[in-house]
């Protein structure tokens, strides 16, 4: 699941909850739409934790310089 689902999860659950004045006998589409949004908004907080560690930069660590590698000759 990409992000641009999760964006969709919450549209869609915003059209059905403020835009819709459906009725249905089984179903109570306002309910439908609150948890849709509330998984899309979740789904969208954890896909950007995981993305910012992913992103992150890790600088790479230099050698250390052993005694044979400092250029003292003796």
């Amino acid at each position: 699941m990409g992000l641009g689902l999760f964006i969709l999860m919450i549209a869609v659950g915003a059209i059905l909850t403020f835009a819709t004045d459906w009725e249905l006998e089984a179903v109570d589409l306002d309910v439908v739409g609150l948890i849709l949004m509330a998984v899309g908004i979740l789904g969208t907080a954890v896909y950007a934790g995981v993305l910012r560690r992913r992103r992150m930069v890790v600088p790479p660590v230099a050698p250390a310089l052993g005694d044979h590698d400092r250029g003292d000759r003796l």
